[in-house]
């Protein structure tokens, strides 16, 4: 079993950064369930953690890439302020783009910034059955560490992919949805069994570029209707709902 070292150890919480994930083209899964739910599906190039987890868990890794490391070393590797007792350092996968299928549904993403956003639409991917995510360039990176841990393992079922989403969806062929207030009443409204739903920014919503590429405007009405209430929905809360509302129809 190799020993860590300084050099490791810095490079490790380094990828923090964007910059050095790009580059490196590595990332981090950090935690017990994150690392147990991802470990099969990602290749892995270090295992760091402590003897404790290493005595009470058997995983078929190469002994070269495993590193027993003590609690201090997991304090300042660790991108969370409570530090767990396993890391994983994966290799990014290639991003191979398809179009989107006319028979399943997909979602694509306007310049989300929020990491706790972006983990947590990628679970609701991930439990109703939507294999792909299409994001904007300036979205939230889907690597970053905070993202990956918020998508509780999800990361391994889901393809998030980052393209110009104008131009994406221009060449696209099935109906695009989009949220906006003042659109057709979601609950009402006929609703294809496929297709690429789009949600926007927290602030200012879908951009006017990707609007103009929108086929069919949707809105979540409150209720009831004509009363006072919050102005808007989270984007989380807002996707959970229309990709629930989506499915329904299909039951």
């Amino acid at each position: 079993m190799p020993e860590l070292t300084n050099k490791l150890r810095k490079f490790v919480a380094s990828l923090d950064e964007a910059k050095v994930r790009r580059e490196s083209r590595l990332f981090v899964a950090e935690g017990t369930k994150c690392v147990l739910d991802t470990i099969e599906n990602f290749s892995c190039r270090y295992l760091l953690a402590t003897a404790k987890w290493l005595d009470s868990h058997q995983l078929n890794l190469n002994a070269d890439i495993i590193y027993k490391v003590v609690r201090s070393d997991m304090e300042r590797m660790s991108h969370f302020s409570s530090p767990p007792e396993v890391m994983a350092v994966y290799e990014i996968p290639d991003d191979i783009i398809e179009p989107a299928s006319a028979g399943s549904l997909s979602l694509a993403l306007d310049r989300v910034q929020d990491p706790g956003n972006l983990g947590t639409i990628i679970r609701i991917a991930d439990w109703f059955g939507i294999r792909d995510i299409y994001c904007t360039n300036d979205t939230v990176d889907v690597y970053n560490p905070k993202v990956v841990q918020a998508t509780m393992g999800a990361i391994s079922r889901v393809r998030v992919h980052y393209v110009d989403l104008p131009e994406f969806l221009e060449g696209t062929e099935v109906p695009v949805y989009g949220t906006f207030l003042g659109g057709e009443n979601i609950f009402t409204s006929s609703l294809s069994s496929g297709g690429i739903i789009v949600m926007g920014n927290e602030g200012q919503g879908i951009s006017r570029e990707v609007e103009k590429r929108v086929t069919r405007r949707l809105t979540i009405p409150s209720y009831p209707q004509g009363v006072a209430t919050s102005e808007s929905l989270n984007v989380g809360m807002a996707t959970s709902i229309v990709v629930a509302e989506f499915r329904r129809r299909q039951f």
